[in-house]
């Protein structure tokens, strides 16, 4: 089996660590991983702001960059619902507009081997239990597009009750959306304000130690908003949760 990572611009960037987490959790359950070193960004941000075509070079070079693995696997159900739900949407734009198929071909190469971590661990893998250790309060929060577009459903919080020592907490209003959404969170920032305010009141109200979600660009959305509120929560990605053993902590 040929994993490769697609570790996405955000964690590239901001939060590596997350990247470094799931390389640790996969090889501790036997996967070989490789980091495809031409990868780049999905085309998320242009995509959802209109710029479709400026895309299509994108869609493009994620098919060659992961070429010949048999899974992609990323810490992020954003960007692969990106790739999941809008590429097939970009190919088909293309080939409606008379421009040939070669982005629908693209997108459907990639799109039945990409997949997020959780669907990854119990879809692909089998597992629930990765034999992670966590000793604190958990409270989870369902990111949209892992919610809504892949249906993740209850995959996250079975691999969070399978960690040792975790108690996982439920979280009010888990579904409602914690106000980031990408440029959403640039254009209408008093909006995204105020739906941050009051996911971060809901964490805050479980008495969790932490938070965690699958996707970094909400946490960060989620970890300054607590932060300016002066919660004492802390939020991490689940990856480091289920990296996490009684050895080694991330």
């Amino acid at each position: 089996m040929r994993v490769a990572l697609f570790v996405t611009c955000v964690n590239d960037t901001l939060y590596p660590r997350t990247g470094r987490a799931v390389v640790s959790l996969l090889e501790r359950l036997g996967v070989e991983v490789e980091f495809p070193v031409e990868q780049s960004c999905c085309g998320q941000a242009q995509f959802n702001s209109g710029y479709r075509h400026e895309t299509e070079p994108l869609v493009r070079r994620f098919a060659r960059a992961f070429d010949g693995f048999d899974h992609i696997v990323a810490p992020s159900g954003s960007c692969a619902a990106m790739v999941r739900d809008n590429y097939p949407r970009i190919g088909a734009k293309a080939r409606a507009e008379g421009r040939g198929s070669e982005l629908a071909d693209a997108a459907a190469s990639v799109v039945p081997r990409t997949h997020e971590l959780t669907e990854f661990l119990v879809d692909v893998l089998g597992v629930t239990d990765v034999g992670a250790y966590y000793p604190h309060s958990v409270t989870y929060h369902p990111t949209c597009h892992g919610l809504r577009m892949l249906g993740l459903g209850d995959r996250p919080t079975r691999l969070l009750r399978a960690v040792k020592g975790l108690e996982l907490v439920d979280l009010p209003g888990a579904e409602e959306c914690c106000g980031f959404g990408g440029t959403f969170a640039v254009k209408n920032s008093a909006v995204s304000s105020a739906m941050g305010a009051d996911k971060a009141r809901h964490i805050t109200s479980t008495g969790a130690a932490a938070v965690c979600t699958v996707d970094n660009s909400c946490q960060m959305h989620i970890g300054g908003t607590l932060s300016r509120l002066g919660s004492p929560v802390r939020p991490v990605h689940i990856a480091e949760i289920l990296a996490s053993t009684e050895e080694e902590q991330w």
